[in-house]
């Protein structure tokens, strides 16, 4: 993205703050994974979404007094012998000249400049505990700092978090290619599928297409499940054979530039759904569209779900799996042992991503330029009491990516098959 983007970014969010503010955000650091093994970098999306820069151990300093807006950038400095080893550094000069930083400083004088830019502000302002993920120096640096501080921190996440909200042209841009290569990914691994196969050996294909697409994260682990495993919301052991007969859900989504897609499908393993299994599916796919095609601006979650209990507690009804009156059967939440989950999710930055539900004590009403996720499902686990044989282990989720407009919404993954026919017709193809 354009400097000029991180930029007007900055200068919304400090218009946002109170008096002679000092907003403080850090970046992420390097996790341990084992010994000197880490965990792959992933930047932190609040830090990214203000600054645009990529490297660890970072802190990004917002200032205002009065009519002046800075932006001070605190980094590692350049290395030769650590960049051998790990890669170049933009340094203090490069986070001024390359990522557009009023002042930039070493990261080890943080604690010295931050005592300086302190006693300058009326208001501090900084992430929340939970959304602290920096490294032990820059933690107890600036814990260090703040409490030396006259001020009182207040939490930054209510300003930034319903920035981050609503998409702007680029972040749609963005959504829209991660969405592209994770509807082909699907697609291969729809094509792919056969029989005696592994599980992983389905993760391997959509990764492969993910990474070949320039998308080098996944939004998440993928979620491989056949047959029972499906009935375990978040499987990612993704170690179980493929059988014959049985389904297969597939929750995976790429990366593209930090923003994340967030698909399910489910589909039958050797290309040709059962009675039973096309029944409950064509229960939750009616849930989805019906769901789908009532988001507009100013609908809330909350009509939204009930909406999707409503289509399913009367398709379960329709099966003979739920027995009685829709009402009271939604009234005492009769669905819950087969759809446990709420409807969907804020996408963005982060695959389940920022922004409450609530405006104030309200619901929340979609706006346009949010995105969401539509993913109702029924799960029917082995073993479940007073249901017929003949639904155990079917776990059905189908999900997609969508943006609110101003007339209604736009499917980001709309261009992945999801009815019955069409998936048959897909795993057909050679």
């Amino acid at each position: 993205m354009e400097l000029s983007v991180f930029e007007n970014r900055r200068l919304e969010l400090l218009q946002c703050l109170s008096g002679d503010a000092l907003a403080v955000i850090p970046s992420a650091t390097m996790v341990l994974r084992n010994r000197d093994v880490h965990y792959p970098f992933r930047q932190h999306s609040d830090f990214w979404y203000l600054t645009g820069f990529p490297e660890q151990d970072a802190v990004a300093v917002l200032f205002k007094k009065g009519d002046v807006f800075r932006y001070v950038l605190f980094c590692q400095p350049k290395d030769p012998v650590a960049e051998v080893w790990m890669g170049e550094r933009v340094g203090v000069d490069g986070a001024c000249t390359v990522f557009g930083a009023d002042e930039a400083y070493s990261i080890q004088d943080f604690d010295t400049v931050m005592g300086r830019l302190l006693q300058e502000a009326s208001n501090l302002y900084t992430l929340s505990l939970p959304q602290l993920t920096v490294g032990q120096y820059q933690h107890s640096v600036l814990s260090g700092a703040l409490a030396h501080c006259r001020l009182t921190a207040s939490a930054l996440e209510d300003h930034l978090h319903l920035m981050r909200l609503t998409k702007d042209e680029n972040e749609m841009a963005c959504m829209r290619l991660a969405a592209e290569v994770s509807v082909r990914a699907h697609q291969q691994a729809m094509r792919m599928v056969r029989p005696g196969m592994h599980a992983y050996e389905v993760q391997a294909a959509l990764e492969h297409v993910m990474l070949a697409s320039g998308c080098h994260h996944q939004a998440y682990e993928p979620i491989v499940a056949p047959g029972k495993h499906a009935c375990v919301l978040h499987y990612t052991d993704n170690d179980a054979v493929l059988c014959d007969g049985d389904l297969l859900l597939i929750d995976a989504g790429a990366e593209s530039d930090y923003y994340a897609c967030d698909i399910t499908r489910t589909f039958p393993i050797n290309g040709r759904f059962t009675d039973e299994q096309k029944a409950l599916y064509n229960v939750v796919l009616d849930a989805q569209n019906q769901v789908i095609t009532a988001i507009e601006p100013g609908v809330t979650w909350d009509v939204l779900h009930a909406l999707s209990v409503k289509v399913i507690v009367d398709g379960l009804l329709q099966l003979g799996i739920l027995v009685g009156d829709a009402d009271a059967l939604i009234e005492s939440q009769a669905h819950k042992p087969f759809y446990m989950h709420g409807i969907g999710h804020w996408l963005g930055l982060d695959v389940h991503d920022v922004g409450s539900r609530l405006d104030g004590d309200q619901p929340r009403r979609l706006a346009p330029h949010m995105v969401l996720t539509v993913e109702p499902g029924i799960y029917i686990a082995p073993g479940s009491d007073g249901i017929d044989p003949k639904w155990y282990g079917i776990g059905i989720r189908i999900e997609d990516d969508v943006l609110v407009t101003e007339q209604g919404c736009d499917v980001l993954t709309e261009s992945l098959v999801k009815d019955p026919d069409g998936i048959e017709a897909l795993m057909q193809q050679d």
